[in-house]
């Protein structure tokens, strides 16, 4: 096997544009399971992770900018603020994992059960990649392509992600045998955003990939709007409305059986997470506005 330890970007992208099959590694925290159990033989790898143009967070009030090296270490302390994105950093493996373990490795991962998936879809954020001579941007959802399968082409790197700041509350959470170093059985995200009064409720872990609920978003926003909760932080929510949302993000998954869970069992439980992440972004909003 060959071994590239490039300095920086420009260099990383020249040895990808000569050698397609060189297998970027960072973190390793998935890719070093394939290598282990012998899932994987590449001819090559290349060692990203001292790339400083891939460890950069970036934010202005257009975009936001997270580099495909940001560690979930460095995700939970740049965005403590942002529930979702702290919460469902917090659920990645242990804290040794999590000093390791990229974003950019779960991107590349691509699996329907990536905790960060679900976030970043609830986020609307677009992928860059980057080739020799010029990059491009796709959304999350073109980027998925399938269970475990996404859109890189085979000279490219991922770069990192970016989003649209959004203002208000969120909410992640994830059902396993335990919270963290755990593959989730069902994974759910919540996004209000208060500027746009928009929903945004993504799921991970029941469908071939990450998915954005749309009937259920629309719901859920002509409820907060019917209860005013848009501009009350203590509104009351009408549980038959309540229980609607449930009905619609449960018909909206299509999960499977296997060894962790019954596709029944996914489905219940992505109803009780949508309604838990719902009060959850209240609770959030509340409390931050004194009440």
């Amino acid at each position: 096997m060959d071994v590239f330890i490039p300095e920086g970007l420009e260099e990383a992208l020249e040895i990808k544009s000569r050698r397609p099959d060189c297998v970027p590694i960072a973190g390793g925290t998935d890719l070093m399971v394939e290598l282990n159990f012998g899932r994987r033989h590449p001819g090559a790898m290349m060692d990203i992770s001292r790339i400083a143009d891939l460890r950069g967070v970036r934010a202005d009030d257009d975009a936001i900018f997270v580099g495909a090296g940001v560690t979930y270490t460095t995700l939970i302390e740049r965005f403590a603020s942002v529930a979702a994105v702290a919460g469902a950093s917090r659920t990645v493996g242990s804290p040794q994992i999590r000093n390791r373990a990229t974003i950019g490795g779960n991107l590349a991962t691509a699996s329907p059960a990536g905790d960060a998936l679900p976030v970043l879809a609830c986020l609307d954020a677009e992928v860059i990649l980057g080739r020799k001579g010029g990059t491009r941007n796709l959304p999350w959802h073109a980027f998925l392509t399938g269970p475990k399968a996404n859109a890189l082409d085979p000279d490219e790197l991922i770069l990192g992600v970016s989003w649209r700041p959004t203002s208000g509350p969120s909410a992640f959470s994830k059902v396993g045998t335990r919270n963290a170093m755990v593959i989730a059985v069902a994974s759910l995200c919540l996004v209000l955003d208060e500027a746009r009064r928009s929903v945004r409720i993504a799921a991970g872990s029941v469908a071939p990939t990450v998915i954005r609920l749309p009937a259920a978003e629309e719901a859920t926003r002509d409820l907060l709007d019917a209860a005013d909760a848009w501009d009350d932080p203590d509104a009351v929510l009408d549980e038959t409305k309540l229980a609607e949302i449930r009905g619609l993000v449960q018909a909206g998954v299509s999960p499977i059986d296997d060894h962790r869970a019954t596709a029944a069992y996914r489905r219940h439980t992505c109803g009780v997470l949508v309604e838990r992440a719902l009060r959850w972004a209240l609770e959030e909003r509340s409390a931050g506005s004194g009440a």
